[in-house]
């Protein structure tokens, strides 16, 4: 049934409720800055190429492990909540229907809609229980119970964004090593981020621009912070 106050015209918005999409620009940013921060803070201390090699793959898989159960524990935890106010809602959507419809009409009638209409539309909503619970959750929980986000396949795609985004910056330490693998690194993060920034302002209808440059310079400071650090500790592994 259509809103009482929507109007027939009305836009389309871009999907976000399901939560994969975010996950996946986020896990790959994620991925991007944390691994390329712990290779450079490797490659600063002057370690052997096989050591960084080591330390990216491992920062990947332990990254990648973890986003992908935060992701599933958050989401499902936000599920169980979510559960249990739908239960309560459905509770007194049974004991107290008249209740329910009366409030329902309130709302509608805050938003504009003539008491008689919006009665009317607030009966016809309570006639489906399904529905009723739809509406009711939407408009006093501001979800739908048939939009929930899965926690697999979020932490799914958390999972392998992140692994993504970490693998980039280790490419180069399979290719070669020293300074060349260290600017190769850089630049495959500086374009990596680039492209991430772009995406991220093109959703969000901001500047590209600004959130690509907003990413660079993220990125760039955390690589100057570790390979600094790595630098003046200068941890020699035998």
């Amino acid at each position: 049934m259509p809103h009482p106050t929507a109007p027939s015209g009305h836009h389309e918005h871009r999907s976000i409720a399901g939560g994969q999409t975010r996950a996946a620009v986020f896990g790959v940013s994620d991925g991007l800055v944390s691994n390329i921060s712990l290779i450079l803070g490797f490659a600063g201390s002057g370690v052997d190429s096989s050591v960084v090699r080591l330390a990216g793959l491992a920062g990947l898989l332990a990254g990648a492990i973890s986003m992908g159960a935060g992701e599933w524990v958050s989401v499902t935890a936000q599920n169980e909540l979510i559960g249990r106010e739908l239960d309560v809602e459905r509770r007194e959507l049974a004991r107290h229907p008249e209740a329910e419809t009366a409030e329902l009409t309130r709302l509608y009638v805050s938003r504009g809609v003539p008491a008689a209409p919006a009665r009317e539309a607030a009966e016809a909503v309570m006639r489906e229980p399904a529905t009723a619970l739809s509406v009711h959750a939407q408009e006093e929980l501001g979800v739908r119970p048939d939009m929930l986000a899965n926690p697999w396949l979020v932490a799914l795609a958390s999972f392998l964004s992140f692994a993504v985004g970490a693998a980039l910056p280790v490419v180069p330490w399979f290719i070669g090593s020293g300074t060349a693998a260290t600017l190769a690194s850089i630049a495959i993060g500086v374009v990596a981020a680039t492209i991430v920034g772009a995406l991220i302002g093109r959703l969000a209808d901001r500047s590209v621009v600004r959130s690509a440059a907003r990413q660079v310079l993220i990125l760039l400071g955390a690589c100057a912070v570790t390979y600094a650090l790595g630098r003046a500790i200068g941890v020699n592994v035998g």
